[in-house]
């Protein structure tokens, strides 16, 4: 976050996520475990307290985790930030899962993040994906089947690409994300 501008600091402390002018929510890993590790720490009410007056950017597995809930290893409950499922994204012959590489974003809406991005390419690293209402999405990308690859509500925004390895597409996005959280 140094290169954008921004102070970043990793915590697992309630009062200072709370007190926090951002929050970005990374991930990589199994959803479950990562759910069970936020309600290990108590951090699942801490987050939940935090999007709501908080902008709040979550990447890759950090996206999913905003939804409802996930498919992967059976059901596991999510934060409940934005209504969906994550489900896994069916494999054709030319297209293995996981779907690792390079896609270009088609924005269907315009937020504060989607400005400057359309037909971009951005580096994509999952297995699963956010099965969303339609309204909630931002930008999809072509894979098996149309992924979303951005998602909103409000102040709560995920994104299913990894920005830091996404080159000037990426830094961009961040850069829209400093501007939503100094605004």
């Amino acid at each position: 976050m140094k290169y954008i501008g921004l102070e970043s600091q990793v915590s697992a402390d309630p009062a200072e996520i709370l007190q926090a002018e951002g929050l970005i929510l990374p991930g990589v890993g199994a959803f479950g475990q990562a759910m069970a590790e936020l309600k290990a720490r108590k951090l699942v009410p801490v987050i939940q307290e935090a999007a709501q007056q908080t902008p709040l950017l979550g990447v890759c597995l950090g996206m999913q985790l905003l939804l409802e809930g996930s498919m992967e290893y059976g059901f596991t409950e999510g934060l409940g930030l934005i209504e969906g499922i994550c489900e896994r994204i069916p494999a054709e012959k030319t297209m293995p899962v996981p779907h690792m590489g390079w896609n270009q974003l088609l924005v269907t809406k315009d937020t504060p993040l989607t400005a400057t991005i359309n037909e971009e390419y951005v580096y994509f690293v999952h297995s699963y994906y956010t099965d969303c209402d339609p309204d909630a999405i931002d930008a999809l990308t072509q894979y098996s089947i149309k992924l979303p690859a951005m998602i909103s509500q409000g102040q709560v925004y995920g994104v299913q690409f990894h920005p830091e390895k996404s080159g000037p597409a990426g830094l961009a996005l961040l850069e829209r994300f400093k501007k939503v959280v100094v605004a």
